[in-house]
């Protein structure tokens, strides 16, 4: 039975290509929250004109509170999608960080940045 080390180059290349295309969303969806949250695209006066209405303020609150975490995983999602571009320059793409096996290719194409098999995370969570 041949054990494999690596993907080939043909496999890396698909997942370059399934990687940059979720990173092209992310970041859309990215620019798309931190329009909402800067209010960038408004000409509104909603937010200079008083308002008395303790529910309208607490709601607004948050809506911003859930934009702004919303923000930070998809920043970090798109950071987790970089790192995975730069695995995939150095031909270490798909390789457990803990095993050293190779994650499964339905793991990848479901969790493109992952870097631990489901047996490493299972693994590291019995140990929390």
């Amino acid at each position: 039975m041949d054990i494999r080390v690596r993907y080939s180059d043909e496999e890396l290349e698909e997942f370059r290509q399934l990687i940059t295309e979720k990173l092209a969303i992310a970041k859309k969806d990215y620019e798309t929250l931190m329009d909402q949250l800067t209010n960038r695209k408004g000409n509104g006066v909603d937010d200079t004109t008083p308002t008395f209405h303790a529910l309208e303020e607490g709601a607004a609150t948050q809506f911003k509170e859930a934009t702004m975490n919303m923000a930070a995983r998809t920043q970090k999602f798109i950071k987790g999608l970089e790192a995975a571009l730069v695995r995939i320059d150095n031909k270490t793409y798909g390789i457990c960080r803990e095993t050293g096996k190779l994650i499964p290719k339905e793991r990848l194409r479901a969790v493109p940045h992952a870097t631990l098999s489901i047996e490493a995370k299972q693994m590291r969570d019995k140990r929390r």
